[in-house]
């Protein structure tokens, strides 16, 4: 069933996705950062992304961790010395710049789990075919690549296991070798293919003619509100931003959270930005169970105080 943010028109969901996507790269307050990987979260939950969510937290966990960790390994900007480690300073403003840099990455792996799911190929495709046919044809298939090629490169190695080719087994030279093969009939497999669509195009005629879409969206009133709302509330974050608000500087010498009624206005405005498709996730979960909840009722209670159970379809 497809309801609630995800059946809303294609225009929504790039305005937010976007939109999101901009705040993590420009807002570096902690506050801002934490809502709105909050946020995401919440959404995955509410579109019951949770089991793809747990199953990739461990890699997406190692990718940003490894920044926090590194960053002040390599970076010793700053005026406050926490200690030194093999004669190199660890300074609290690379730390903590680095514990920034884990959340923005976070908050972008998750963005994207939800963005795949929001915004399906047919959508992308009505957003901007008509503008540009060909960028948007190959920067789907360059998205459908890295899926795909994840796929078959574990058929491969599951195949190939079977001939003594395993990468996790042996010297490093014999590891390195496997390897070079696996990734040879991974690129011949997806060359071929490759040439088989471009053939299977070609004699389709494709690009003789202007693209017609197969799916159209029509943008109704609420489609229309909900843009409205996060055109305004991701405006005002935006303008207060450019003149200063919600600015955490870090380097060269980190200045201490300032939390004024700018900032509140701001927040409170990307609280909005940030809770609205979650709001009409929930929203749509509360009205799919009370309405299952009045169509089956499982429990009625008796004429003699006992309780029974009853449907209106008996």
């Amino acid at each position: 069933m497809s309801s609630g943010f995800r059946a809303m028109h294609p225009a929504v969901g790039l305005l937010y996705y976007a939109g999101l996507l901009l705040f993590a790269a420009l807002i570096t307050h902690p506050l801002f950062l934490i809502t709105e990987l909050a946020g995401l979260i919440l959404l995955l939950l509410l579109q019951g992304q949770g089991r793809q969510l747990l199953r990739g937290l461990p890699f997406y966990l190692l990718m940003a961790g490894s920044v926090a960790v590194l960053n002040p390994l390599f970076s010793h900007r700053g005026a406050h010395i926490l200690f030194y480690l093999w004669d190199q300073p660890i300074t609290l403003e690379a730390v903590l710049y680095g514990l920034i840099m884990m959340l923005v990455l976070l908050t972008i792996f998750l963005l994207f789990i939800s963005y795949n799911y929001t915004v399906t190929t047919d959508k992308f495709m009505y957003a901007f075919a008509a503008a540009a046919p060909k960028t948007a044809l190959l920067t789907l298939m360059a998205i459908r690549f890295v899926p795909l090629f994840q796929r078959r490169l574990r058929e491969i190695t599951l195949i190939q296991r079977f001939r003594g080719i395993d990468v996790g087994e042996g010297s490093l030279r014999k590891r390195m070798r496997d390897g070079m093969t696996l990734l040879k009939v991974l690129l011949t497999w997806s060359l071929e293919e490759a040439l088989q669509t471009g053939d299977s195009m070609k004699a389709r005629g494709y690009g003789i003619r202007r693209r017609s879409t197969y799916s159209i969206y029509k943008m109704d009133w609420l489609d229309k509100a909900v843009l409205l709302l996060l055109g305004l509330s991701g405006l005002i974050p935006l303008i207060l931003w450019l003149q200063g608000y919600g600015a955490f500087e870090i380097y060269p010498r980190m200045k201490p959270l300032v939390f004024g009624s700018g900032e509140a206005v701001m927040y409170i405005s990307f609280c909005l930005f940030v809770l609205i498709p979650p709001g009409l996730e929930g929203k749509e979960i509360w009205l799919w169970r009370s309405s299952r909840r009045k169509a089956y009722p499982s429990v009625t209670p008796e004429p003699n105080g006992t309780r029974s159970m009853s449907s209106p379809l008996r």
